[in-house]
């Protein structure tokens, strides 16, 4: 009977951790950026990263209003299969394209990784509203 009694709470620790793995697997943004924060950066396009599971732009630029110069921005976007529905390729950006971005500060203020939040290509004035899907 002990054993039984055993075997089961191993099973039942064992369902409980594979039931949590896809919880943890993904994060909430506010973990590493100030969400309630936002930042303007204007620069141009260094690299464009069509991965998942989320985008990156790297924006060489400056922050407005910020001290110190030109530095590269990391900022985290939506994963690939939004980008794909809402029309945009992977060939989309070009690197040295000027951009403004408006984004989430990071937490750690030595990271320059940012939470995309709307941006706009200066040369066609092409803009993304954020996740509600406004692309134009």
């Amino acid at each position: 009977m002990k054993r039984f009694v055993v075997g089961v709470a191993i099973a039942a620790g064992g369902v409980l951790v594979m039931r949590s793995a896809p919880a943890l697997a993904h994060h909430s943004f506010a973990v590493s950026y100030i969400e309630s924060d936002t930042i303007e950066i204007e620069g141009d396009l260094v690299e464009f990263q069509f991965r998942n599971p989320h985008t990156w732009l790297m924006v060489q630029g400056t922050e407005r209003g910020a001290l110190g110069g030109e530095k590269v921005f990391a900022a985290e976007w939506v994963s690939v299969s939004q980008l794909e529905r809402a029309g945009i390729p992977k060939d989309f950006f070009k690197a040295g394209d000027s951009m403004r971005i408006w984004a989430a500060p990071n937490k750690n203020p030595t990271d320059n990784r940012v939470h995309l939040k709307r941006m706009e290509r200066r040369s066609d004035h092409w803009k993304w509203q954020g996740n509600r899907g406004d692309v134009r």
